[in-house]
């Protein structure tokens, strides 16, 4: 028996991955080896996994809930949108092919094998398996060679549950219009509902539960209020990103590029409670008391430089400057602070070169070639030991690379101005080390007692907690063949 159990959503942003890590570590918690799995994800969060590829973000966290460290076979197939029409194709952790949209569709039957081959690598080493649809099954019209939901869970003989969101409204007309929809033999793996992210006396919907059972022919399997430590989490999504977060009065605030990368990078500021994070959106003026700007990855460097200047933020950037805030770079955000961006082969998009923000003594040339690694590093201004990951392509060189943001095995790492105000790294999750962001915050007299990683353990613990109460965790298990 194929013990595993799948997860789908009658409709994107539904809550999936919450679903799934807070099941993740109800089964661990309930003694069972457990591993989390998505055939198809796509996002630019990132996470580099142990052997060294990379899968979305979202799957490194249920990593977590499961106790392990993520590996590239529970997320075989990544997509990194790069422009609206594009994105790249990662299958098994190293990146295969840039494809537009339309021509997806047509690579797509090559992807199925993959995919069961690392959903079958993970069923043979554990008690259960548990697998996150994408978007909705109900989106029929990209039925064909689909392998994120229903021709996944047909190819793998994996029963579903699919999820509903109530905090958007037209739940029973999600479920309900899902099951219409469906091709019968697709509708027959799905064997149980439940609603999700309610808010109130869930009694109020005893009624409207009832009728999607009767319409459906679907065992309810619970209604879930709202988690309201849902933040605590690190988010995939921007969009899961609130405006503003905390109200201490460090404030940082950070770029919302239109292609934003590894943006999880924020989460530990913005659980500092000396700290309050400005999300900038598009359109928005950078606040005057702003003490920190960080300017975050990206999946297009240069077309995201384009979006900066359009948004007037290199203006508002050098006024901040001169009125002595500070400035970090992570990655791509990293590259638009120095001299120039060339990228002569069209790796990001068209070949040309890029002016930079000149704010850093560097210049980065693109290549095809990806740096994937886990990074352990000293930052160069207090001695801190580090710990960070890099996940980018092009290389910067310069005369401000003799002053480093750190040093990994001796060598240096990223640049800084000489005033050491303007900070470039390329390493993400640097601040999810505890003594590395006390350190670096202590520099700008912010005073740190925040354990992040036992943060984030207590949250899944309490989210396990939250499902065991008010679903029926049982019998999904039972279900899934446990």
């Amino acid at each position: 028996m194929t013990r595993a159990l799948m997860i789908q959503g009658a409709g994107s942003n539904v809550g999936k991955s919450m679903l799934v890590a807070g099941l993740c570590r109800a089964a661990l918690r309930r003694g069972l080896s457990v591993a989390p799995f998505k055939p198809q994800n796509m996002s630019n969060n990132a996470a580099v996994t142990i052997d060294g590829g990379e899968i979305g973000r979202a799957q490194a966290l249920q990593a977590r809930a499961c106790g392990l460290e993520p590996v590239t076979d529970m997320n075989p197939i990544l997509l990194k949108p790069e422009t609206d029409i594009g994105a790249q194709v990662i299958v098994q952790g190293r990146r295969l092919t840039t494809v537009k949209a339309r021509d997806y569709a047509a690579l797509k039957p090559q992807l199925m094998a993959p995919v069961l081959q690392s959903f079958g690598r993970l069923k043979s080493q554990y008690d259960l398996v548990l697998v996150e649809g994408a978007g909705s099954p109900a989106e029929v019209n990209l039925r064909a060679g689909d392998i994120a939901n229903m021709g996944f869970a047909r190819a793998a003989d994996v029963p579903v549950i699919l999820a509903g969101d109530i905090d958007r409204g037209g739940v029973i007309a999600q479920l309900v219009g899902t099951k219409a929809v469906l091709d019968p033999a697709d509708a027959a793996m799905i064997k149980g509902f439940l609603i999700n992210k309610f808010r109130g006396d869930v009694s109020l919907f005893d009624e409207g539960y009832a009728l999607i059972e009767r319409q459906t022919l679907w065992r309810g399997y619970g209604t879930l209020p709202w988690f309201p430590d849902a933040h605590r989490l690190p988010p995939e999504d921007a969009l899961d990103i609130g405006p503003n977060r905390g109200s201490g009065a460090f404030h940082i605030v950070c770029l919302c590029l239109s292609r934003m990368a590894n943006f999880d990078d924020l989460d530990p500021l913005a659980q500092e409670p000396g700290v309050r994070l400005t999300m900038l959106r598009a359109g928005q003026a950078l606040p005057g008391d702003a003490d920190l700007v960080i300017i975050p990855g990206t999946k297009s460097t240069r077309g995201d430089l384009e979006f900066l200047r359009a948004q007037g933020w290199d203006i508002d950037l050098f006024a901040h400057h001169r009125r002595g805030g500070r400035i970090l770079g992570i990655c791509g955000g990293y590259q638009m602070l120095g001299r120039s961006i060339a990228d002569p082969e069209g790796i990001e998009g068209p070949p040309g070169e890029t002016p930079g923000l000149g704010l850093l003594d560097v210049e980065t040339t693109m290549s095809p070639d990806k740096r994937l690694a886990r990074v352990q590093a000293i930052h160069a201004v207090t001695g801190t030991p580090m710990d960070g990951y890099e996940i980018h392509i092009g290389r910067s060189e310069g005369a401000g690379r003799s002053k480093p943001f750190a040093h990994v095995a001796g060598q240096p790492e990223g640049a800084a101005s000489a005033d050491g105000r303007v900070m470039g790294s390329y390493l993400h999750g640097m601040f999810a080390g505890d003594a590395f962001r006390a350190a670096f915050l202590a520099q700008m007299g912010v005073t740190s007692s925040l354990d992040y990683g036992a943060g984030v353990d207590q949250t899944l613990d309490d989210l396990a907690l939250h499902l065991e109460t008010h679903l029926d965790v049982a019998g999904l298990l039972a279900l899934a063949g446990v």
